[in-house]
């Protein structure tokens, strides 16, 4: 891409497709994939991610909220949408926008069932989750009879999957809690189709669970980080490309002196004549306190500058005494060449997601097709 003249979140969908195609490769030819697009899909831009892994052929999405899957039908997503955390109030919107929901409890299950019936519906497609270590969401196993009881008497819902999130599947350490996780769901799947009385469609497994525990990824495998470029660990991150590259520009370039200090609460004092520059982008657009004061890097011309001070809401000063620049020269503060997301929230303890996530959506977005 070119270089850019304002902060701008760069998305190359040519890197999305090699993601998708690699955890494609892992799988048996059967074997359904279901694409995480909530939060704006790991920040970036859920509309233009769903619409190209529609175009890619996935078979499912999911988001986390209903709002997400509303966005999504409104930009022409026709796949199914599983929705992760419905909450009751807007299951008449669900309804409506053909959305479906995971009911992880009998109170949910008896809610859904309510307004289902009401809006005379027959067989709606629901996801019943069941909790197999994780203690987030979901049915535990001594429910399954009364779930079964609820389904049986009503033709206004059906089951199309049951399934369950692995706890520590990135971890080969925890190999021991995530198989007894994984037979756990065996078993609670078994009980349960037979009671019902036909297969469900089975899923388990996130991007870690894909690439770590083949023998779990039954009917439908579901995927967030892989597609956007990171496999949870270093040796997995080779196959793998980082989607998005977030750049900025030079806005001013300072000299200060020694003595004199920068930015908010004087946090940076010059111990020797220093040359700053200025970037507008902050923590209002995603780059957190916590990578100031020289915790956090960028890298202009290739040569790495530290965070300098406090981080501002609109802009971070960074120490570029040592580096041959100008206003106006491109800033990357991550990509997939000199720092990906992953290596700038190493810096501060924290990961990809969470650094991703939090991407303003003010912050301009450009594709790379």
């Amino acid at each position: 891409m070119s270089k850019t003249q304002e902060t701008t979140l760069e998305i190359d969908l040519k890197a999305l497709t090699h993601n998708y195609k690699h955890l494609k490769s892992r799988l048996q030819p059967k074997t359904k994939f279901l694409a995480v697009v909530k939060a704006f899909a790991y920040g970036s831009d859920a509309s233009e991610i769903a619409k190209h892994l529609q175009h890619l052929e996935v078979d499912y999405f999911a988001v986390a909220y209903i709002n997400e899957g509303i966005a999504l039908r409104d930009a022409g997503i026709t796949k199914p949408i599983l929705v992760l955390h419905p909450v009751p109030v807007n299951f008449k919107t669900l309804i409506e926008r053909c959305l479906e929901p995971s009911i992880y409890s009998l109170k949910i299950l008896k809610e859904f069932i309510a307004i289902a019936t009401k809006e005379k519906q027959q067989n709606y497609p629901i996801h019943i989750k069941f909790n197999t270590g994780l203690n987030r969401l979901g049915f535990n196993a001594k429910e399954v009879d009364a779930i079964i009881s609820l389904l049986k008497n009503n033709t206004a819902i059906k089951a199309t999957s049951i399934f369950s999130h692995l706890a520590a599947s990135e971890d080969l350490n925890e190999k021991e809690f995530s198989l007894n996780q994984i037979n756990k769901f065996k078993n609670i799947a078994k009980v349960f189709s037979e009671k019902i009385g036909y297969q469900p469609i089975l899923h388990m497994c996130n991007t870690s669970g894909i690439l770590n525990y083949p023998e779990a990824h039954f009917d439908m495998v579901r995927s967030g980080i892989g597609l956007y470029g990171f496999g949870n660990s270093e040796k997995e991150n080779l196959n793998f490309k980082p989607i998005s590259t977030l750049k900025s520009i030079i806005s001013q370039i300072h000299t200060i002196d020694k003595g004199e200090s920068l930015g908010y609460n004087r946090a940076f004092i010059a111990t020797q004549t220093t040359q700053t520059a200025t970037i507008p982008i902050g923590h209002a657009d995603g780059i957190g306190r916590q990578y100031g004061n020289a915790v956090g890097f960028v890298y202009i011309n290739s040569k790495k500058a530290p965070i300098v001070g406090n981080v501002c809401m609109d802009m971070i000063m960074v120490d570029v005494t040592n580096i041959d620049c100008k206003e106006g020269d491109e800033v990357i503060i991550f990509d997939a060449e000199h720092q990906t997301a992953e290596n700038l929230a190493n810096t501060t303890n924290s990961i990809s997601y969470e650094l991703l996530c939090c991407i303003s959506q003010r912050i301009k977005r450009s594709f790379c097709r």
